[in-house]
């Protein structure tokens, strides 16, 4: 592949000069857009689908998150653009409290907010009693 590119680039005969010398392209990180995000097709979150719910969000939002390369800065902006009805109003509340900062909070604390208050600890026992 290397030999091919080297011979189109340099006409054919293999001489080059140093300003038409062919490298192969690096492919490097680009800046993690909104659009690219969604592409992926993230769930949805509306407060009402319970403990289930909930694990089944986080985990789609984390396997995006992996398979797309999103910045770790961005998870919690990305993410909260698919909350809706109920956890929209909720992190709209956190907005109004933290201000801008609570976009910068970490993953791991946004999910440890979103767990106190969608799966009330009854919620669970119920589950593991059941399982």
């Amino acid at each position: 592949i290397d030999q091919a590119l080297l011979r189109n680039s340099s006409g054919g005969d293999g001489s080059h000069s140093s300003h038409t010398e062919n490298t192969r392209n690096m492919h490097t990180a680009r800046p993690c857009y909104y659009a690219d995000f969604m592409k992926c097709h993230s769930l949805n979150f509306k407060g009402t689908e319970g403990v289930v719910g909930l694990t089944h969000w986080i985990e789609k939002m984390e396997s995006v998150f992996n398979i797309s390369g999103r910045a770790v800065e961005n998870q919690v902006k990305f993410a909260t653009c698919t909350l809706l009805d109920t956890t929209l109003t909720w992190w709209n509340s956190q907005i109004r409290t933290l201000g801008p900062d609570a976009y910068t909070m970490t993953w791991s604390v946004f999910k440890k907010k979103r767990t106190d208050k969608y799966c009330p600890l009854r919620e669970v026992k119920k589950l593991e009693i059941e399982l």
